[in-house]
């Protein structure tokens, strides 16, 4: 897995040489929000102040699965309350990196959900709904998302219209260095609304340079047809945009099922024969996996991948996934490669893991040049 003492060297120079201008670059991304407590599962508690966590997913199946025909109890112990969604985690990140970010999504509605203040100090904020609600149970090899969505649904093309103005839609989309479209999971109108951008926004515009990133956001309860709608939309967007989908690893071998590709063995190998057989399909310019040791980006005739600072007990892991997306796509508006954009990603991510925020342009390069040897 390369990832060298030379390529991070490089791509850290290359960002201190360039840091000035991501003050130049606008983002304009959408459409979740959450409020997410992050919280342990208790499995032993010694006292009122003390108690052993339910370390792995696996142990909390069994809790589960014990239960089964009877019943139990389960005590979450939060962590911390902070912004969620994948569209505000993303867009926080990349407006610690000094881009010019404005957000549209779910987050209160008339008035801002009090979580978001410290992120409307970053970038300009707009909603027209309030926020979802997930308990993120995080685990040492992963996490359970618990989620309250009905306020999803108000996330809709009338509602953008109304609440925000088409013409200012218009505006941001065309506009914008970065447009990133994410959490398709999750907001049942999404869809619909890219239909929409596609007809009413983009239709009879050149194509550009300009950078679109999505992300659809585990999409295993949805069905194979809308799935392979969405994807027919995303590719639709390379008529006007460079395209980027990013997915997990999970998700790579979703999307894949889908697409009816042949079954692939979960490892790198495997991984690069699903994205090889994905692009194919979907005439998209890059797409990006990001399994949690390594990343692999995929365009039409070269696959690359590098290897990330693992780190066995992290202080947060949701929000990761949104962190390397922001990295990535970092990389990739101020023209770095695909190799060089990918340790953008590992690298945002990883810094994220280890302190619980995203890094600034200078923090991220002095995280390359100094990187921390991967614990397992």
């Amino acid at each position: 897995m390369p990832n060298t003492p030379e390529l991070r060297a490089t791509c850290s120079q290359f960002l201190s040489e360039h840091k000035d201008l991501v003050a130049d670059l606008t983002a304009f991304v959408g459409l979740d929000g959450f409020v997410d407590d992050i919280v342990h599962v208790v499995d032993q508690r010694q006292d009122a102040q003390n108690y052993s966590r339910l370390n792995t997913i696996t142990d909390l199946s069994v809790r589960l699965g014990d239960a089964a025909g009877q019943s139990t109890n389960l005590e979450l112990v939060s962590q911390r309350t902070k912004i969620g969604g994948n569209g505000p985690i993303m867009a926080n990140a990349l407006a610690r990196f000094g881009l010019h970010v404005t957000y549209l999504g779910c987050l209160g509605y008339p008035n801002l959900h009090p979580v978001f203040e410290e992120f409307s100090k970053r970038a300009e904020l707009h909603s027209v709904a309030i926020p979802g609600h997930t308990n993120a149970l995080e685990f040492l090899d992963g996490k359970v998302m618990a989620s309250l969505l009905t306020s999803l649904n108000d996330v809709n093309w009338e509602n953008i219209c109304e609440r925000f103005g088409k013409q200012q839609f218009s505006a941001k989309i065309m506009g914008s260095s970065l447009v990133g479209f994410v959490n398709w999971t999750m907001l049942p109108f999404m869809s619909e609304i890219w239909e929409h951008v596609l007809s009413d926004i983009c239709k009879g515009k050149p194509k550009t340079s300009r950078k679109i990133f999505f992300d659809l956001a585990d999409p295993e309860k949805r069905t194979p047809e809308d799935i392979r709608k969405a994807l027919d939309l995303i590719g639709k967007f390379s008529e006007y945009f460079d395209v980027i989908l990013g997915l997990n690893e999970k998700e790579s071998f979703e999307i894949a099922e889908v697409l009816g590709l042949p079954k692939q063995d979960v490892d790198p190998d495997g991984i690069s024969t699903n994205m090889q057989g994905i692009i194919a399909e979907i005439p998209i310019k890059t797409l990006v996996v990001h399994p949690v040791r390594y990343a692999i980006a995929a365009s039409r005739d070269l696959i690359s991948l590098v290897d990330g600072p693992f780190i066995e007990k992290p202080v947060i892991t949701t929000g990761a996934g949104d962190h390397f997306n922001a990295g990535f796509c970092l990389g990739q508006l101020l023209g770095m490669d695909n190799e060089q954009s990918l340790l953008c990603g590992v690298g945002a991510s990883g810094y994220y893991v280890r302190s619980g925020r995203g890094p600034n342009v200078s923090e991220l390069a002095d995280f390359m040049a100094d990187w921390p040897v991967a614990t397992d």
